[in-house]
């Protein structure tokens, strides 16, 4: 363990679980890193990820943001193009993005896709499925609204999903944040997942509520407070 780490990890107190603002407080003092580290929500769902019932997928607006501009692309058609483009979307096409995508273009974060082309784009699956960019419309990226969808991406929407085991891991703001911002964002995170409970989910829903930064360790929340 570095001497960085070391120290940032004497700054955690062991076994205590905190409210959401402490432990912002507490990751935002480790985060000694010389540049601006990412801090990240990990929830432990009491789920079966193997179970197609229990997956546990939205999208939720955070109020502060990510401290970072997503690049957004959007695949749609006819006057949907010029709504996508109004509302900010980064790349816009239909037929020929989704030909340049086929052949390796990926200068975007998201990609939202109008529902009459999603049959082309599911095609993708095996390109875009293991990067996380293929739409869904459970996460607000298959739809006619393109441009609402635009406007929600670039003002803070992110998706998320629980991953093999059972846990969702998302990005929830920055170092710099304030740490009142942080946990704003991150309560607005797991509200969201509360209500996405799957009803055969058994026993304790929430696990398990760690915070932490980039190059930081975890802080352990207690979902209750």
């Amino acid at each position: 363990m570095g001497k960085r780490l070391n120290a940032a990890v004497k700054q955690v107190e062991e076994g205590k679980l905190h409210t959401l603002a402490e432990a912002a407080a507490v990751v935002k003092k480790c985060a000694t890193a010389k540049f601006d580290e990412t801090v990240e929500l990990h929830v432990r769902l009491g789920i079966d990820p193997k179970q197609s019932d229990q997956t546990v997928r939205s999208s939720v607006v955070l109020p502060h943001g990510v401290g970072k501009t997503r690049r957004v692309a959007v695949v749609t058609k006819g006057e949907k193009v010029k709504e996508a483009e109004a509302a900010g979307a980064d790349v816009v096409g239909s037929g020929e993005l989704i030909e340049e995508i086929a052949k390796g273009r990926m200068d975007f974060d998201v990609l939202v896709a109008s529902p009459d082309l999603m049959k082309d784009i599911s095609k993708l699956g095996k390109l875009l499925g293991p990067r996380g960019l293929m739409p869904n419309p459970k996460s607000g990226t298959v739809t006619f609204d393109v441009g609402q969808a635009v406007k929600e991406l670039k003002g803070g929407r992110v998706e998320f999903k629980n991953d093999d085991y059972g846990i969702v891991h998302l990005a929830v703001g920055k170092a710099s944040f304030e740490p009142q911002k942080l946990a704003d964002n991150a309560k607005m995170v797991l509200d969201a997942i509360l209500k996405l409970k799957p009803s055969s989910s058994k026993g304790v829903y929430l696990r398990s509520v760690t915070l932490s930064s980039t190059m930081g360790p975890g802080v352990s929340v207690n979902p209750a407070l």
